[in-house]
């Protein structure tokens, strides 16, 4: 079985102090590549260093919204050269964040903006966070209809997903899918045509249920994997093989 965890945060320190038997164990789990997106300038910068010693991960780089007043010229200077690695594979993460609201919604709306613009003129697919900020985030992405991508992390309801799907992009299920509590995620598991999903962990945040308040790691996406082919009625093995191949073509690896 070979899975890929289409969103993990390896460069974290979280999972930098036993990178090596993470590494390892992801492996074992039938985990073979692994997509690591920046959230800083120099998180961008560490994931795009790792991919380099490690020839199954793949980077993305861009800044988080919660970073989003870092973003200026300099900065989107740099993340396009980091871009043109060729073991970079998006632009991600970024998007919008108007729960934490770290940043204002019009600097967190303008960094969005000029990172879209830089994976249009790169031609690169996007890693897009969006957390109580469904409708700003399709008004924005309307403006770019070339662009393709994931809405990493989802965790709306059915109504959105079809947005979502309407809108040519790929949802990405972590291991919320497995809280019994979050039905709406549940149903999206359910409904979402297979060839638009994609299994991340988000690591080392968001643990699947099994793990509940431990540090999430890749391996974990297991979890996911079986919880969707579960709550579907189908095999494991075929959840496996769409998800490994809808993340294939989507960052061409």
């Amino acid at each position: 079985m070979h899975l890929v965890d289409t969103h993990c945060h390896l460069d974290f320190p979280e999972l930098q102090k036993d990178f090596d038997e993470v590494l390892a164990r992801a492996h074992s789990a039938g985990v073979k590549k692994f997509i690591n997106p920046g959230v800083g300038i120099e998180e961008s910068r560490k994931a795009v260093q790792l991919s380099s010693e490690h020839e199954n991960i793949f980077a993305a780089v861009g800044i988080h919204p919660h970073e989003a007043d870092s973003v200026d010229e300099k900065i989107l200077a740099e993340l396009e050269v980091l871009a043109q690695n060729s073991k970079v594979v998006a632009i991600g993460e970024i998007g919008l964040d108007f729960f934490k609201l770290r940043n204002s919604k019009e600097i967190q709306i303008a960094a969005f903006e000029k990172q879209l613009g830089l994976a249009q003129k790169l031609d690169l697919p996007l890693i897009v966070h969006a957390r109580e900020a469904d409708a700003e985030i399709f008004k924005i992405l309307d403006k770019f209809p070339s662009l393709r991508g994931v809405l990493h992390c989802f965790g709306g309801d059915w109504s959105f997903a079809e947005k979502v799907l309407e809108r040519g992009f790929f949802i990405g299920l972590t291991g919320i899918v497995t809280f019994p509590n979050a039905k709406n995620v549940r149903e999206v598991a359910q409904k979402i045509p297979l060839e638009k999903l994609l299994i991340e962990t988000d690591a080392p945040f968001l643990a699947p249920q099994k793990f509940r308040g431990q540090r999430c790691e890749p391996a974990f996406v297991v979890e996911v994997a079986e919880e969707v082919a579960r709550l579907r009625g189908i095999e494991i093995s075929e959840i496996a093989e769409k998800t490994t191949k809808n993340a294939e073509e989507l960052f061409r690896i």
